[in-house]
């Protein structure tokens, strides 16, 4: 008898991959406008472009593994 996955209803629902594709660059852009504050100092310059850096390289993966089929389109 093989075992079947266990799923949680939450993770069987539907989600808005092309709002999580825009708030992920919105989100990027923000970070990015953040450079031009109120701040003293290139460490708080480095995090910001770092992690904006980081969710744009995440997005870019998430595209290019949708497109050759090795994630599921479901999630």
């Amino acid at each position: 008898m093989a075992e079947e996955p266990v799923y949680a209803p939450d993770q069987l629902k539907p989600v808005k991959r092309k709002g999580r594709r825009v708030g992920a660059i919105v989100s990027a852009a923000v970070l990015l406008l953040m450079l031009w504050g109120n701040h003293e100092g290139n460490t708080e310059n480095l995090y910001l472009i770092l992690f904006a850096a980081i969710l744009i390289v995440a997005l870019f993966v998430d595209i290019v593994l949708r497109r050759n089929g090795l994630r599921p389109e479901d999630q």
